[in-house]
């Protein structure tokens, strides 16, 4: 089994962070994928304390989530933290909704963004990439789709894959893994409740008490470059409960 991930996302509402580490790691995870609220400013007080506390409970951080803002406006920034956290790939991971282009030329056009957001950080030494959600799967009036045109206008992208969004779109994360598979580097492993079940979380569930084939998806990742398996639950009620569980399953995968 791959070194597993662990979203700190998943653990925002569970303060403080340092406590929600160590219930990660005594889980038995060995990595952790940071987000933009944990970075503070341009304080490095705060990165560096994070940095001691990955290091306490014998935590590394190889990817983080890093707003597309930061990337345009303070790449050096961006850069200096990852530096200091020891994230090795960045990931783009969310637009707003009054931000999406609404046309094919446009979601291209964003593809290139990012495609140019991502030459500072490569000449960095790091990876660069884009994390999904469900609406890039969405078919735009002429019958193109945003995921696709996202990668013809960033020909460099990278691909964290998040399969249980994949599937909230509509989409066959199948086929979706076979057609960018040599972009894929990194996978945000999460699961969905059964219709109507977990409505508390939104409708999501702890990885192996839901819905999607992982087993199935585990032996299709095997063929990517995906380094990288990043457990997440967008809105859990347990902490403890989602790590535990989560990781009992991926073992039986």
């Amino acid at each position: 089994m791959r070194p597993l991930s662990f979203q700190l996302y998943s653990a925002r509402n569970f303060p403080p962070l340092s406590d929600a580490l160590h219930i990660v790691a005594k889980a038995g995870y060995t990595q952790v994928e940071g987000y933009g609220a944990l970075y503070g400013d341009h304080d490095d007080s705060a990165v560096k304390a994070l940095k001691a506390d990955l290091d306490r409970n014998g935590l590394t951080m190889p990817t983080g989530h890093f707003s597309l803002d930061m990337l345009e406006s303070h790449p050096e920034r961006a850069i200096e933290v990852a530096k200091i956290l020891g994230i090795e790939t960045i990931y783009c991971p969310y637009v707003l909704p009054e931000k999406r282009p609404t046309d094919g030329a446009g979601w291209k056009a964003f593809g290139a963004r990012l495609q140019k957001a991502g030459e500072t950080v490569r000449a960095a030494g790091l990876g660069f990439g884009w994390h999904n959600h469900d609406f890039e799967f969405a078919a735009l009036p002429d019958g193109t789709v945003p995921m696709d045109l996202i990668f013809e206008g960033g020909p460099d992208l990278e691909w964290e894959a998040d399969i249980a969004w994949v599937i909230r779109g509509g989409a066959d994360p199948l086929a979706w893994i076979d057609r960018y598979a040599d972009r894929i580097t990194a996978v945000h492993v999460k699961d969905i409740a059964p219709a109507g079940e977990n409505t508390d979380e939104d409708g999501w569930a702890d990885v192996g008490h839901g819905t999607v084939d992982w087993k199935g998806l585990y032996a299709r990742l095997a063929s990517t470059p995906a380094k990288t398996y990043i457990v997440e639950h967008d809105n859990p009620s347990d902490l403890a409960r989602l790590a535990e569980r989560s990781i009992a399953s991926i073992k039986t995968f």
